[in-house]
């Protein structure tokens, strides 16, 4: 058993075809899919400065994300949807730099991009970072459609 060359230049060929073989493979392998938070999310709950909040019981927060922003809305029963900020995010590598660029009450984060850790894992989606106040927060939101 062996392998049957036609020629010896088919033997100094290997390594170079072996390289580009791996090549190939690590360079299609570095093309993967950003990730999409489109659809609507609602908030679940989070951790503020080491304390862990569950969501309102009285309404919901939902946000409505497309390719590259958001829009979030207070859902009360009875009532109409009041949206109450909307954004922009784009990802880079595993975070997600989100900015405000609306928000229906005073906000001191209005226009500044604030980098959050982002994971997502099923249907839920987990926002971890600081914000430029200083206060830590964990996020996580549900998808819901």
């Amino acid at each position: 058993m062996g392998i049957k060359l036609k020629n010896k230049n088919e033997l100094k060929n290997i390594p170079t075809k072996i390289f580009c073989c791996i090549f190939l493979t690590l360079f299609l392998c570095s093309f993967q899919p950003s990730p999409s938070l489109k659809g609507t999310w609602e908030f679940v709950g989070g951790i503020y400065n080491g304390k862990r909040e569950g969501a309102p019981k009285e309404y919901s927060l939902h946000r409505k994300y497309n390719l590259t922003g958001y829009e979030a809305f207070v859902i009360e029963k009875g009532y109409k949807a009041q949206k109450y900020e909307a954004g922009t995010f784009v990802f880079k590598g595993d975070t997600c730099v989100d900015t405000e660029t609306f928000s229906a009450q005073p906000s001191k984060i209005t226009n500044i991009p604030i980098h959050y850790i982002y994971t997502l894992k099923n249907d839920t989606l987990t926002l971890k970072g600081t914000l430029p106040t200083g206060m830590r927060v964990e996020e996580y939101w549900k998808k819901i459609r």
